[in-house]
């Protein structure tokens, strides 16, 4: 059973022990925030929601709200089962999907952290991450997945780390010297490192199957907090809500 099914399946438990999918008021609506909404006011301005590469799409269930990155924006209304039934073959579904996961479990207790953190949090992440990297890992090779500046310019500052992202304008750009290399170089990067850290937006583009039972993975960021919960994934996310 591929993540995609076990997550669904797991879905569709909660709400038929809970008799959710046939209630009106239970009602999912999703939405893309805009990037004041979603990150306040940092204080540099190249992280991609910033540079509308990407957006955060946000589900609302009973009150509980969910987020997941996405580079496929939409809107959607219905209920906890049209979204179990949604075919999970594009990033803006699978979006819909897991941000609806993460406000289920914040509804049930399950979890927290699933609102992104805004303002000067970003940066102070950056500090936060380099302290839990020497505490759980000593001082390793890092494969940094995706682009998250920040985290990036601090971890370069302590480590030997090699960056690779999706987006092609990020490629060739250089952040504390750090060069962010195309995903052609994934495999060689995987293989060089000790330690990855990955965006949890992963999960929604397809790609988190690349990092799993391979090395050490830490994942950062909101969208992955229902399903990392479910599969005892290693997460960092200090400043989210």
């Amino acid at each position: 059973m591929n993540i995609y099914e076990s997550l669904r399946r797991q879905l569709l438990e909660m709400i038929e022990v809970n008799q959710w999918q046939d209630e009106l008021i239970d009602i999912v609506y999703a939405r893309p925030l805009s990037a004041k909404e979603a990150i306040g006011r940092p204080d540099r301005d190249d992280y991609p929601i910033l540079v509308g590469k990407e957006v955060i799409l946000e589900t609302e269930f009973k009150g509980a709200k969910g987020q997941a990155f996405t580079d496929q924006p939409g809107s959607f209304s219905g209920t906890l089962q049209d979204v179990v039934n949604l075919p999970l073959d594009s990033n803006y579904r699978r979006a819909v999907f897991i941000a609806t996961l993460n406000a289920v479990l914040r509804y049930m207790g399950k979890i927290g952290h699933t609102i992104h953190c805004k303002d000067d949090a970003p940066e102070k992440c950056g500090q936060s991450i380099v302290n839990y990297v020497k505490e759980h890992y000593g001082q390793p090779k890092i494969a940094f997945i995706g682009y998250q500046p920040a985290l990036i310019s601090a971890l370069a500052k302590e480590f030997d780390l090699r960056a690779t992202d999706l987006n092609p304008d990020n490629v060739g750009k250089k952040t504390l010297g750090v060069l962010i290399e195309p995903v052609s170089k994934t495999e060689e990067i995987l293989e060089w490192a000790d330690v990855i850290i990955a965006t949890g937006s992963t999960v929604v583009n397809g790609s988190i199957v690349k990092y799993l039972d391979t090395k050490p993975v830490l994942f950062y960021g909101i969208t992955v907090a229902g399903a990392a919960y479910l599969n005892g994934w290693q997460t960092f996310c200090p400043y989210s809500k």
